[in-house]
């Protein structure tokens, strides 16, 4: 599935029909969560069918599209049904109860209520909200794809304006080449990785850097008076600092991924557990900051569409054990060298980058996400691949061996 998005461009009052219409998606979703408390043994299907109820009673919901009333009721089925699973796996704290939504910013449409241009600029909604053609402004072009691959139309309410977004129906994958190389890396908040052969990426600290302009716009913000017309306006420009945070990150982990992915056959990384890393109230700001968990996710992702492995490898002692001997040396977080009794010296989080590749490769084909793997001729096999990862490996152990030998780490 490929979601392209594109800023959209009417007049005031087509955006506040907009308005109306994301409000009434809060409202229908709210309705589905009080009527799934107040009643027993709720599905998905009775939400759908209390959407349609909704809009008998109420007039603005049946202004809305049949389609994306039943997609707000979906949301609701959405938080219920992951209420369900919390509580099944016996995740430890809260479980998540379905809360009431107080901030919606967008409305959903599935294969009707809208209507896109033969040119692919503008898009027309048609139900009765009478939101009509907006313009399209984007550097994706929708000709490539017919119409019946667009699953759902998102229209998102941001800081800087309203966009649409298009879900298109579409595996994507595309052929590369064998590289023959492996990678671990070992992520912080000094460096953003270290990787097994020790190269390190500079933390790019969006957070610190715009911190300035962000406390600023948020004085402004204290110093209005609630509810009037310069408050709404020192709040849109608060919005403006975060979103402009936002991108940046997530244009630093597209591409650093990327790089990571088609550079490598493997990538072993940490499966940290954010939520619980976070709870130190010390590190909250810096690690949120840094996004370990929005990098993960789009390695995974193009490990898919390259045909490359991603192994996600239990963080527990990668930093304290030796990589050359397998001596557990602790040390806290201020020691930032390796240095064991074998002789063995390394920087901490090379140490733990290599320690992390030894481990991935050991769990290949256990642990981590596989993707579909392709050569510039067709399918690679299963013995290409062995080939490879044994290569790594021998690699890895004749480096071993060379380190215990001479004492001395590259």
């Amino acid at each position: 599935m490929l979601i392209f998005e594109f800023k959209t461009y009417a007049k005031r009052e087509q955006f506040n029909a907009v308005d109306a219409a994301i409000k009434t998606v809060q409202f229908i979703r709210n309705k589905a969560i009080r009527f799934w408390m107040d009643n027993e043994k709720v599905n998905k299907f009775d939400l759908n069918k209390y959407s349609a109820i909704l809009a008998k009673e109420f007039p603005f919901c049946d202004e809305l599209n049949s389609m994306a009333r039943q997609s707000s009721a979906e949301r609701a089925w959405s938080a219920i049904s992951r209420f369900y699973d919390n509580c099944k796996k016996k995740t430890p704290g809260q479980k998540g109860f379905p809360q009431f939504q107080k901030d919606n910013r967008s409305v959903e449409y599935k294969t009707s209520g809208w209507k896109l241009a033969s040119d692919r600029k503008s898009i027309t909604f048609t139900d009765k909200k009478g939101i009509g053609k907006l313009k399209l402004k984007g550097t994706r072009d929708l000709h490539f794809y017919s119409l019946t691959q667009i699953k759902r139309v998102r229209l998102v309410k941001r800081a800087d304006g309203y966009y649409a977004q298009f879900c298109i129906q579409v595996d994507r994958s595309e052929v590369s080449e064998i590289t023959g190389n492996t990678i671990g890396l070992d992520v912080g908040l000094q460096e953003f990785y270290t990787d097994s052969s020790g190269v390190t990426v500079e933390n790019p600290r969006f957070m610190g850097k715009g911190e300035r302009r962000l406390k600023k716009a948020q004085r402004q913000v204290s110093k209005r008076v609630k509810g009037s017309k310069n408050r709404i306006k020192a709040r849109a420009i608060l919005g403006k600092r975060h979103l402009k945070i936002s991108r940046q990150r997530k244009d630093f982990a597209i591409k650093l991924a990327r790089c990571v992915i088609q550079s490598n056959d493997c990538v072993a990384y940490e499966d940290l557990r954010i939520k619980n890393m976070v709870k130190n109230h010390c590190l909250a700001k810096c690690i949120n900051d840094v996004s370990w968990y929005m990098f993960r996710v789009w390695l995974e992702y193009f490990g898919k569409v390259f045909g490359r492995i991603t192994i996600a490898v239990p963080p527990n002692g990668t930093s304290q054990e030796c990589f050359s001997c397998g001596t557990i040396v602790k040390k806290s977080l201020s020691t930032r060298t390796h240095v064991c009794r074998c002789g063995c010296v390394l920087d901490r989080d090379h140490n733990a980058a290599r320690n992390i590749l030894r481990k991935g490769l050991s769990t290949v084909g256990h642990t981590g996400t596989w993707g579909n793997t392709h050569n510039a001729c067709g399918e690679l096999t299963a013995t290409d691949l062995e080939v490879i990862l044994d290569r790594q490996v021998n690699s890895l152990k004749q480096e071993s061996s060379c380190m215990k030998d001479t004492g001395v780490s590259s």
